[in-house]
């Protein structure tokens, strides 16, 4: 795909688990599974997906100046509980300075009160929550839309 959008999808703390860990609040569908609908549905929009989890937040810091580094173009990111609390993760969106889709599976105003407050919200372009896995399609939509500014 050369000349093509390159997406950087990162996944955050325990998201590695999904299909087992509290499937009536996060479904069954796995990362694998999550990562393998991107890579397809990027290829329908001739789009390069590469995606990678983290549950160590420096590690997924590193991940996010790598994304620059690397060359790609945005960023779609599920920072799971850093999206509450990590000033670095929020702090490295913005030096870097990819557009960047914020994604969660759960709606998060719908859960403890602490989640109501994302530190990622105010450096992405947008945010999708509350579609289970298929939010990540239309993050990645999304994403790609912004991009090519249509």
């Amino acid at each position: 795909m050369s000349g093509a959008l390159r997406i950087r999808v990162l996944h955050g703390p325990n998201l590695n688990l999904l299909g087992g860990r509290e499937p009536e609040r996060y479904g069954r569908v796995t990362l694998s599974e999550i990562d393998g609908a991107l890579v397809a549905r990027g290829q329908e929009l001739q789009v390069e997906v590469v995606s990678s989890q983290h549950n160590g937040e420096g590690a997924l810091v590193d991940a996010v100046q790598e994304a620059a580094t690397l060359g790609f173009d945005g960023v779609l990111i599920n920072p799971a509980a850093y999206t509450h609390t990590s000033v670095a993760l929020r702090d490295a969106l913005l030096a870097v300075g990819l557009p960047t889709v914020e994604v969660h599976l759960t709606n998060t105003h719908a859960r403890e009160e602490f989640r109501h407050v994302s530190l990622i919200a105010d450096v992405a372009v947008a945010r999708v929550m509350g579609f289970g896995d298929q939010g990540y399609l239309y993050g990645l939509d999304g994403l790609v839309r912004h991009l090519r500014g249509s």
